[in-house]
């Protein structure tokens, strides 16, 4: 499943860059009688080292970073009653979700909180706080395993992390390609590379940054959604339901480092145009969507 998704990951990118390129063949002649003469071959290895490489890169070491950042321990060999059913309730999940069973964590931090990540559905890692695992009743607390479980069985940090790269190859080749514009049409640059170039590529990729950025987390929010579903179908809708309202009752923002939030159960939100950056929906409304009210 991996090798499809990163074989799909690099197949997109090419075809944003193909297809890029034919819109500058169709645009040549205006181009040229304006005097620009793109350096396509300079765009195109920037966006394949930057847009495909980097998220390819960040993929293959997500489980190692998220152990590192947090300070997780993996939990090999259970020391204790309670790690051993843990242990066992993501054996039994994983089995019931047709993956391979992910290796398990426990991170300290008093917020309740739990995520998962990998690069591969059958090599993930789930982790969960301490203060998850004091906060919540048993059975909640197999729901938000449930529902980490549901993200690696759906896919979700591959399919997240191949969207920003396919995102990240657009911006960095549209901002270069319309800066190269603007330098020669709107500054009136006679040089290859005029100041007014520098300034339109910086603007342009924290514009189309920001908006690459709303089309990630607005995925990010619906897996989040979804991966409720795969809880509640995994240790019963009222047990999701109950933990989330206690994760709403915990009124604190993640302390997750922002490389792990957005996989985890609970995350920032904001309202308003901010909440179009936010990488999980408000636990309000995924209540709501849980009891059929959303």
């Amino acid at each position: 499943m991996v090798v499809r998704r990163v074989g799909l990951f690099i197949l997109t990118n090419l075809a944003v860059l193909f297809v890029l390129n034919i819109i500058l063949v169709l645009l040549e002649p205006w181009l040229t009688s304006q005097g620009i003469s793109l350096e396509s071959a300079s765009i195109w290895i920037v966006a394949l080292c930057f847009g495909m490489g980097g998220s390819l890169i960040s993929l293959a070491l997500s489980k190692t970073l998220a152990v590192r950042s947090t300070g997780a321990r993996i939990v090999r060999q259970p020391q204790n009653d309670t790690e051993r059913w843990l242990v066992d309730v993501v054996r039994r999940q994983a089995s019931e979700a047709g993956i391979g069973c992910p290796e398990f964590a426990i991170y300290e931090s008093h917020q309740p909180n739990a995520f998962a990540t990998g690069a591969s559905r059958n090599r993930a890692l789930v982790a969960v706080s301490t203060g998850l695992l004091s906060a919540m009743k048993p059975k909640e607390v197999e729901a938000v395993i449930g529902h980490e479980i549901a993200h690696v069985a759906n896919g979700d940090m591959i399919t997240l992390t191949l969207l920003q790269g396919v995102l990240n190859t657009f911006v960095l080749v549209l901002s270069r390609v319309l800066g190269q514009v603007l330098d020669r049409v709107v500054f009136k640059s006679n040089r290859s590379y005029g100041p007014g170039y520098f300034i339109s590529v910086i603007v342009l990729q924290i514009v189309l940054g920001v908006l690459a950025s709303m089309i990630v987390m607005a995925f990010s929010r619906w897996r989040e959604y979804r991966a409720d579903e795969g809880g509640a179908r995994l240790a019963g809708r009222s047990h999701m339901i109950a933990a989330l309202e206690t994760l709403r009752r915990a009124t604190h923002q993640s302390d997750l480092p922002e490389s792990v939030e957005a996989f985890g159960i609970s995350g920032r939100v904001g309202h308003g145009i901010k909440a179009l950056l936010m990488s999980h929906p408000p636990i309000e409304d995924r209540i709501k969507r849980l009891t059929g009210q959303g």
